[in-house]
């Protein structure tokens, strides 16, 4: 991969391109799209971009509230959700780079969070592999109630 990536919290500057930002049809059921996560946020979970030379390519978001929904989660883990990086711009490492990002950046913002937990579901091998290349580890359990179907459960353990 050249260039580079970087994360930032959604800010006002960065909504309209996150709104330009697509996902593949085939990939909708598992992410939706940005502009639908920015139109009707959720309280408690907190949208971040994802960047690749200053320029929005992805986001995601965090879920401070994740135990609450998915009781293998911890009290003080957070989930990631929502995932999903440009249709345009997959397949150039940014996934994994970001992924490797991750642990500094929210033991940097979410002080007191020990872990991040995601679900992925298991017709999306890809999105596993990403996880797992960029640093989560599966931990062997599944997650039988996702939307699109039955689904791994990966941690990443963040910074004291």
């Amino acid at each position: 991969m050249t260039g580079q990536v970087t994360l930032s919290p959604l800010t006002a500057d960065l909504i309209d391109p996150l709104r330009g930002v697509r996902v593949a049809e085939d990939q909708v059921m598992f992410s939706g799209q940005p502009s639908e996560v920015v139109d009707h946020p959720e309280t408690g979970l907190d949208i971040h971009v994802i960047l690749f030379d200053g320029r929005v390519v992805g986001m995601f978001r965090i879920d401070r509230g994740y135990h609450r929904s998915y009781p293998f989660a911890p009290s003080d883990g957070l989930g990631l959700r929502t995932f999903l990086i440009d249709e345009q711009m997959q397949g150039r490492g940014i996934g994994k780079a970001c992924c490797l990002l991750l642990q500094n950046y929210l033991s940097d913002r979410y002080k007191g969070a020990r872990t991040v937990f995601l679900t992925v579901n298991l017709g999306n091998p890809a999105a596993r592999q990403v996880y797992l290349t960029g640093g989560f580890i599966d931990t062997g359990d599944q997650w039988p109630h996702g939307e699109a179907g039955p689904q791994h459960i990966l941690k990443l353990k963040l910074r004291p």
